[in-house]
Parts: structure tokens; C-alpha cells; sequence
């Protein structure tokens, strides 16, 4: 994702925004370890999050990128900043029993004065226990604060720009499907079918190249589809059971994750109770999503759907997507589920994810939408209903 996909004033708008947070939570210097955080930041874009990386945002002055030393030139290449605000630890201490590269880290900040109001992400993937421990030794534990999810909420409403990287992905994300309808086939092995549809996504469209999403496809049939988080196996596809795909076409490291569920052969009463109920729960999610709305709101247009029609469902049903990394394509911030009075925001975007699961099988159609006056509005043309091939 280069740093050049954005304006320079973006850049600076995304700092503005950061440090009013920090001055609310009395963060003076905030260590920014999640790479999706980083890469808003700053452009940042590698695959280097396996080791410690992080961006440092003092109060004032130029961020400074802070990771292994043969991943300096990238962040040369892919950020904005100056080669001068690009610090390296180490080579030799990348994964070493007896040195931690954050002992680094702490000669650093101590060298710059930056001892105490330490924000850091504690609730990360990305951020060790091993990494709190060392700088929780070495400047006391009242000096560090839980900064988590303080970057991941000045995301929430997107740009104009980042809208227009979003739609991409969505346009990559609906090539995917098209490949999937047409590709999916009785006898045919999952994993093969994967392929198909990852290679479509990545090989993208004329003037649109794909890259690798934070996610890899969840694609569970028949039972296994009672599991909501099931990927693929080699086993054939076969008639009687269905099949939901949740996918993303990814460009420059925006998502737009849609679901769609296929069945081969005539699907059964209640599967088409559940599609009708989905849909239905999509349509009144969407039009109820404007500004002023809150997530809780949406989520109820969901969940009453669904009671209409017999089911009931105890999960959350959307959650707001953007920019990231693997794990996860989720911002980690609100959720639409009840409790969370969170008021939506034209341009904050979200995966609407109405799926039903049950004992014997799951049915998964969702779309990616951006919040408007008018409603949500799709991300990305993907015929919603059931797609069903006889043979």
C-alpha cells in the first residue's frame, strides 16, 4: 500500500486526529503495534508483523518506524516518511533466546526522553507478553497505558479516498463470486474450487490487481457448515448439501468481505425459510442504517427478521471493515449486536453478516456497506440469493 495512495493533507489529518485522542487519555507517546494501524499511519506495508515492528507517535514531531533491520528498506519504499524517522534493531536478535529486540526499543526511548505516558495496544495480536513484560521493567507499570483500539476507532469513518479504495476491492470481491457460481460443480473438490477463486481475486481485473486478503476463504459444507469459521478441505462437493463462501477481493490492503451459500440439488424448506429470512434482515438492516442510527438499532432489523421466521440468533451480525492485516479484516471496534450504542456515521463502514447456523447445516449471505443519508449502501453487485445448481 504506498504511502502515495494518499494526500499528504490525509496523512496529516489521520496524525491530527490520533493525538487528540492521546491528549484525552494523557498518552504522551504511543506505540503502535498493529499493522493495520501502521499502515494508516504512515503506508507501512510488509509481511514483517511475525517479528516486533511498531510505528513510535510522539505528541509532536514526525512518527518514527521502528522494526528489524532487513525490513528497513521497505519501510523506505512504502511510507512517507524520511529515512532519517526510520529506526532498526538488531539483526541478530530476531527470535534469539537470550536478547528481545524490545531491549532495544527501551535504549531508544530512554536516549529520547520518552520514559513515561506510554500508550501501547495490550489487547493485539501483534504485541507479546514478552514485549510488556521488558518495558514494563523498564519504566514501571504507571507508565504504560492501554491504548487499545485508540488508532482503530479514528478509522472508523472512512475518507473519500479510502471509500474509493473499499469499492475496488468490492469489484474484486464480486469477480471472486462470479468465479465461484460459475466454477462450483457436484464432485468437484473444495480445494480446487479454493484455488479457482483465490487465483481470481489475486490475478484481479483488467487495471485492477488483487492482493492477498486478511483472511483466507471460509468455505464449510453441509454439517461442517453448522461451524461458522470452517476453511476448506479436499473433500467433493456433493448434492444435498450447502455450501457459504465468505470472501474478499483486497486492494491496496482495503477489503470488501461478501458471503454467498450454494446448494446443489433442491434445497430443502428450511433453507429456503432461512434465505427468505436473510434477505429480508438485509433489507431492513440497510435502510435502517444512516447517521444517528445506532449500531444496536441496525442490529434489532436483524434479529426481529429472523424471530419472524422462527429462529433465533445470539450472535453479533456486522462489525466495521477497512484497512488490514491477517488475522483479521475487522476494525475491532463496535459491533452490531444489542448494547452497543455506538451512532453510525456517513462513510463508516461495516460487514453486515445476517447468518444462521443450526445443528445440521449454515447459511451465510452478507454484504459490506457504507453508511450514507439514504441508508447502507452496497460495496460491492453481487446477486444475493441462493445459488442453486441441480447437478
Amino acid at each position: 500500500m504506498p504511502a502515495s495512495d494518499f494526500s499528504a493533507q490525509e496523512y496529516a489529518d489521520r496524525l491530527s486526529k490520533t493525538r487528540a485522542a492521546m491528549a484525552q487519555r494523557g498518552i504522551e507517546t504511543l506505540l503502535v503495534t498493529d499493522p493495520s494501524n501502521m499502515a494508516w499511519l504512515t503506508g507501512y506495508d510488509g509481511w514483517s508483523f511475525y517479528v516486533p515492528q511498531m510505528v513510535i507517535l510522539p505528541a509532536t514531531g514526525s512518527p518514527l518506524w521502528w522494526g528489524r533491520t532487513q525490513d528497513k528498506a521497505g519501510a523506505a519504499q512504502t511510507t512517507w516518511l524520511a529515512a532519517t524517522d526510520l529506526l532498526d534493531w538488531p539483526e541478530e536478535h530476531v527470535q534469539h533466546p537470550d536478547h528481545h529486540p524490545v531491549d532495544a526499543l527501551v535504549q531508544e526511548l530512554q536516549e529520547r526522553g520518552w520514559t513515561s505516558g506510554l500508550g501501547v495496544e495490550m489487547d493485539n495480536y501483534y504485541y507479546s507478553a514478552a514485549s510488556h513484560r521488558i518495558l514494563d521493567r523498564a519504566f514501571g507499570t504507571s507508565a504504560l497505558t492501554d491504548a487499545t483500539g485508540l488508532v482503530n476507532w479514528q478509522r472508523a469513518v472512512k475518507s473519500d479516498a479510502e471509500i474509493g479504495m473499499m469499492r475496488k476491492a468490492g469489484q474484486l470481491t464480486a469477480h471472486m463470486h462470479e468465479v465461484l457460481r460459475e466454477t462450483y460443480r457436484e464432485s468437484m473438490p473444495k480445494n480446487q474450487l479454493v484455488a479457482e477463486v483465490q487465483a481470481a481475486g489475486i490475478a484481479g481485473l483488467p487495471d485492477l490487481p488483487g492482493d492477498y486478503p486478511a483472511i483466507v476463504p471460509i468455505a464449510p459444507s453441509g454439517t461442517e457448515a453448522s461451524a461458522s469459521h470452517i476453511t476448506w478441505n479436499e473433500r467433493q462437493l456433493v448434492r444435498g448439501e450447502a455450501t457459504y463462501f465468505e470472501i474478499s477481493g483486497c486492494y491496496r490492503r482495503y477489503h470488501c468481505p461478501a458471503s454467498r451459500s450454494l446448494f446443489l440439488g433442491d434445497p430443502p424448506g428450511d433453507i429456503r425459510r432461512a434465505e427468505a429470512a436473510v434477505l429480508t434482515a438485509i433489507d431492513d438492516a440497510l435502510t435502517a442504517a444512516r447517521p444517528g442510527t445506532t449500531c444496536e438499532e441496525v442490529a434489532a432489523r436483524v434479529y426481529d427478521s429472523f424471530a419472524r421466521a422462527g429462529y433465533i440468533k445470539a450472535n453479533r451480525t456486522g462489525y466495521p471493515i477497512g484497512l488490514s492485516y491477517p488475522p483479521d479484516w475487522g476494525e475491532r471496534t463496535m459491533s452490531l449486536r444489542p448494547g452497543d450504542t455506538t451512532e453510525l456515521q456517513e462513510n463508516m463502514t461495516f460487514h453486515l453478516m445476517p447468518g444462521l447456523w443450526t445443528a445440521d447445516w449454515g447459511l451465510a449471505i452478507t454484504e459490506s456497506f457504507v453508511v450514507t443519508a439514504q441508508g447502507g449502501q452496497p460495496l460491492a453487485d453481487i446477486p444475493r440469493e441462493l445459488v442453486v445448481k441441480s447437478a
